[in-house]
């Protein structure tokens, strides 16, 4: 019986699984089995952290905006600040008023006495 020579097909896979866990360590970028493991930790670790990265810059952003509403008034605090905001329909999202209390304290602090004041 003739030896049958295999198709390239499961090789294909396998060098475009080995392609993606290039840069992994050790037998996590040798190994075909220890290499689809690691790619579906992978792709779980990154499904996950999209979720959690928008929710740290938000809380960066939260934390940022205190701050500087705290510092510029002892009585103001971010959750008085954003109600003042809502009130009157300025079109600021938390992560304009954030890199403003960071980057250019006086416009956030026009904003927020114009705020303050019109309450």
């Amino acid at each position: 019986m003739t030896r049958v020579r295999r198709g390239y097909i499961a090789r294909r896979r396998r060098v475009k699984i080995r392609v993606f866990a290039s840069t992994f360590r050790g037998a996590h970028s040798r190994l075909t089995r220890t290499i689809t493991q690691q790619k579906m930790r992978a792709l779980v670790s990154t499904h996950r952290d999209r979720g959690r990265k928008k929710r740290d810059f938000r809380r960066l952003w939260i934390t940022r905006i205190n701050a500087a509403a705290r510092a510029l008034g002892a009585s103001y605090s971010y959750s008085g600040f954003l109600h003042d905001l809502y009130k009157k329909p300025l079109l600021f999202n938390r992560k304009i008023l954030a890199q403003l209390a960071i980057i250019q304290r006086l416009p956030f602090a026009r904003i927020m006495l114009e705020l303050h004041t019109y309450t």
